[in-house]
């Protein structure tokens, strides 16, 4: 009996104008009077109205909560006991019985909502089993609750209903071996199965990111692994450009591919170093024509291709070497025509330019240092039998005697040295010879050789004289000073040298 049903027979005993206390207050009195009323007996008649009720309406009222897991029971395989054979229920039994009905039919809704979320990520697919049995043990409950045993009933729904939960708790760990197979699948070349599986992920999770790529990257697998395949030919036979092409064109289908991604930067890389080895080949190839400027270009852009730099910088230090050693062969031939004419400021010059290509160069280091010792010795005889004026002066002779034992010592000289030491032996020799000067005066001026000393006055005079460069002084009370600069010597020595002062010098009033 439905709720509706004993709220039915509670209006009708309240429309006889009585309600159930009354009714158990005035049964209490008539079995005390011995004589029962006549309300007595239209109680009975409810009662009796009440159970017909229930024998052949409530039956059908069930039949609207059953579950639509199977086929629905004929109504007609249920024939209504007869009513004398239905016992009498008590309000209170059939509330009870509503209230359990009612706690059935909750429960079966929760089973049915639960039912039907798995259903939408079709559960069949990856859980027939554990679903199959869990929708068995609520199709029990609905043989209890055709019985109305629906407490029965009850746990049966509950029992189905937990395990519906259960097996949605199964989601995650379905879904994560899912996209396991799925990727398995994949790899596999599977494009079939690996479709399936990322639907059915994505049926699990659709959010799931992974599921979605890979759905993708599925639908297309097929075309990429064609392309794949003609792909790694072209580049079995070397034609690196059109491989190329085709693995970027997998890309574009399929970013995640990292086989194609790989294939790509090999054969980058084997483009690239192709492209090295051409410039090398080109850069020796000027070398080897004499023209190691354009090498040492072609060098140094293989180097900056960024691949195999160390074999490019010894390319080009092998070339810069080769160079530096015919730059130095030159130098060296321009040493020694400079060293054989006694050209020995050249020959520094030179020496300083091998050194700059490389400055540890051992026959350039002690060579310059004797060069430019020679350089210093050739400027020392040069100015010496330039300026033999100055031997008188005894310092200066000594001076010029250490030169020329200096150029005396050296081995094996040039012509040029030997020729120099000559002119300037003979210019030793006759500086040291005293010549006589015939110094002419007024016998009015008091004349002076300076670094000599003092003549006096005088008209004429003697004066012996090494050869060299001197100068006379003559000074006179109330005359201008006057000076004679006069050589000694060297073909250059005068008749007589005139010294005496003749410009008044006029006072001057202030």
């Amino acid at each position: 009996m439905s709720e509706k049903d004993v709220e039915k027979n509670k209006q009708e005993s309240q429309q006889s104008g009585f309600t159930e206390n009354q009714i158990y207050v005035n049964s209490s009195a008539a079995l005390e009077s011995k004589s029962p009323p006549i309300w007595i007996w239209v109680s009975v008649a409810g009662l009796l109205l009440a159970a017909l009720l229930v024998i052949f309406v409530l039956p059908a009222l069930v039949t609207e909560y059953e579950l639509p897991l199977e086929l629905r029971v004929d109504v007609t395989e249920f024939q209504p006991l007869p009513a004398e054979t239905v016992p009498t229920i008590s309000p209170f039994e059939e509330a009870q019985l509503s209230r359990q009905r009612k706690e059935a039919q909750d429960v079966l809704a929760e089973l049915l909502t639960q039912q039907e979320v798995l259903e939408l990520i079709d559960v069949e697919q990856w859980a027939q089993d554990e679903y199959t049995a869990a929708l068995e043990v609520a199709s029990i409950g609905d043989e209890y609750y055709r019985t109305q045993d629906f407490q029965l009933a009850t746990e049966s729904y509950t029992q189905g209903r937990d395990d519906l939960v259960e097996i949605q708790a199964m989601v995650p760990v379905v879904l994560n071996q899912n996209l396991v197979d799925a990727q398995s699948a994949l790899d596999a070349q599977d494009s079939f199965v690996a479709q399936n599986k990322f639907l059915l992920a994505l049926l699990l999770d659709p959010d799931s990111e992974v599921a979605q790529i890979g759905l993708e990257r599925a639908r297309v697998l097929d075309e990429v692994s064609g392309l794949l395949a003609e792909a790694d030919s072209l580049l079995e036979d070397n034609e690196l450009e059109a491989a190329q092409v085709i693995y970027r064109q997998i890309v574009s289908l399929d970013s995640y591919s990292q086989d194609a991604q790989q294939r790509i930067s090999e054969v980058a890389g084997l483009i690239l170093q192709r492209e090295f080895s051409f410039i090398m080949s080109s850069g020796y190839a000027f070398l080897e024509s004499d023209n190691p400027d354009q090498a040492i270009a072609e060098f140094e852009r293989a180097a900056s291709l960024g691949i195999n730099q160390e074999q490019a910088r010894a390319a080009i230090t092998q070339t810069e070497n080769e160079i530096a050693n015919v730059e130095i062969s030159v130098i060296q031939l321009r040493i020694t025509e400079a060293e054989s004419q006694e050209q020995w400021h050249t020959a520094v010059a030179e020496y300083d330019n091998a050194l700059v290509i490389d400055a540890n160069l051992v026959f350039a280091i002690n060579g310059r240092d004797y060069a430019s010792k020679r350089a210093q010795l050739d400027d020392l005889l040069v100015s010496a039998i330039e300026t033999p004026d100055r031997f008188y002066e005894q310092d200066v002779f000594q001076q010029t005697l250490d030169v020329y034992y200096t150029g005396r010592a050296i081995e094996n000289p040039g012509a040029r040295i030997s020729e120099q030491l000559q002119k300037l032996q003979l210019l030793l020799e006759t500086s040291q010879v005293p010549l006589d000067i015939q110094m002419v005066s007024d016998n009015l001026t008091d004349v002076t050789i300076l670094r000599i000393g003092n003549l006096g006055l005088f008209e004429q005079t003697v004066v012996s004289l090494k050869p060299g460069r001197y100068v006379a002084v003559g000074k006179r009370i109330g005359y201008r000073e006057v000076r004679e600069e006069f050589v000694v010597g060297f073909n250059q020595t005068p008749d007589s040298v005139l010294v005496q002062c003749v410009e008044r010098v006029v006072a001057t009033n202030r």
